[in-house]
């Protein structure tokens, strides 16, 4: 068969067949009277061979090596494929995620693109001060890729850093949070602890809605920041868990302060008092759980707490009944 016939036959180049046979790859067996290259049924085998070999990634020397040695083995050269195939993936996933970033950020010209781009170098530097002034400034220089700030958020050790990357995302809105309560998810502890730091510094009702669900998380430490966010923000359903923080000395001094927060509003008052005092009434709290919680009183207005107090001012713990008796008298000059 004529190198024609094999091109059209084979969807292989005259030009491409030639490249082969100076390159020792495939030789044409034979020769027509008139000197023209005539290939048997072997050589185009082979050529199919060589065409299927490339498609799996092979450079020519390495399919003349997989075709000619007759000890070449293909696992260790399959093995070097796949490791180059998914570097070669996630190179192509990284610049794809770059180019929708920059995409989202709506640039209005050439500026605006380098600037983001310069932005992405900078947050995922090597050096903490690169990425901390990266994401001081990112507020202040155009647009923002906040899907970018969010994932340096969940993945940022630094605490100077993280401290940065969540006041950014927090002057960008709420359009990070879908990627942040995914964090809330993570199989990672540290990931679903700094997702709830983050959004726990985005202001708005749909932070809010996703602190109310991580009340609920498996992770505690999750649970307790979400407690003490929600705290702030007048959600009285975190008063269960800031009780506990306090019974299990968690933070208790930012829980006790979130108590007396949300005891502001009279409609969270009779629930944080009828909470503590229940507390304090359970026999399996130890004696310091109970000082804590006589502590947390305090601040907390109402009839409810006042008659806890009282009875508390003869209580068997000597310095629950300090506290308690100094309280009262608080009360009273009040």
């Amino acid at each position: 068969m004529l190198i024609g016939d094999v091109a059209r036959r084979s969807g292989v180049s005259a030009r491409m067949l030639r490249h082969y046979e100076s390159l020792g790859l495939v030789r044409p067996t034979g020769r027509s009277e008139a000197g023209y290259r005539e290939y048997s049924s072997e050589d185009i085998r082979r050529i199919f061979h060589i065409e299927s070999l490339r498609s799996l990634g092979l450079s020519l020397r390495e399919v003349g090596l997989a075709l000619d040695d007759p000890g070449f083995t293909p696992s260790g050269l399959v093995d070097d494929l796949i490791r180059q195939t998914r570097e070669r993936i996630a190179a192509e996933t990284e610049l794809l995620t770059r180019l929708r970033r920059i995409d989202a950020a709506e640039p209005a010209g050439w500026e605006d693109v380098l600037r983001t781009v310069a932005l992405l170098q900078a947050l995922g530097s090597e050096s903490a001060g690169k990425r901390q002034r990266a994401a001081l400034s990112s507020a202040e220089e155009g647009p923002v890729p906040v899907e970018a700030l969010a994932e340096a958020a969940l993945s940022e050790t630094d605490p100077n850093v993280a401290g940065a990357l969540r006041w950014a995302l927090a002057r960008s809105g709420d359009t990070g949070l879908p990627l942040l309560a995914e964090g809330l998810g993570s199989p990672v502890a540290e990931v679903r602890r700094r997702a709830v730091q983050s959004i726990a510094e985005i202001p708005g009702g749909a932070a809010t809605a996703l602190l109310r669900q991580a009340l609920t998380n498996s992770d505690v430490v999750v649970r307790r920041s979400a407690a003490l966010a929600l705290g702030t923000r007048g959600v009285a359903n975190a008063v269960p868990t800031l009780i506990d923080m306090i019974v299990e000395g968690a933070n208790d001094v930012d829980a006790a302060d979130a108590l007396s927060a949300l005891a502001s509003d009279p409609a969270s008052t009779d629930q944080i008092a009828t909470g503590l005092v229940g507390r304090l009434a359970r026999g399996d709290v130890e004696a310091s759980a109970r000082r804590r919680l006589t502590q947390a009183l305090a601040d907390i207005p109402g009839t409810t707490t006042s008659r806890a107090l009282a009875d508390l001012s003869n209580d068997d713990d000597r310095a629950v009944a300090l506290t308690a008796t100094y309280l009262l008298t608080l009360r009273g000059a009040q």
